[in-house]
């Protein structure tokens, strides 16, 4: 070989993320995956769709889920300041 060390890269793709596994570290890259098949919502809608929801739960649901949206941008939203007429 003559000094000169070959790493093992892989990559996982999965649902169109694709995860890159340095040095046969399948800990860290499962924990990555996890991680961003979170932030994707997959666990949520898993979760969802294992029992069936009615038409009308469906629609509170997506209202509470817009209300609570709405909230949190408003949250983040930097306050404006009002205009001083004169």
């Amino acid at each position: 070989m003559g000094g000169v060390q070959k790493e093992f890269k892989e990559r996982l793709e999965i649902a169109g993320l694709e995860i890159k596994v340095h040095g046969n570290d399948v800990e860290r890259a499962l924990k990555i995956l996890k991680r961003e098949l979170q932030k994707e919502g997959l666990f949520k809608e898993i979760k969802q769709r294992s029992f069936y929801e009615k038409p009308s739960e469906k629609e509170k649901r997506k209202q509470r889920e817009a209300q609570k949206k709405r909230r949190k941008a408003l949250r983040f939203k930097r306050p404006v300041q009002a205009a001083v007429k004169k």
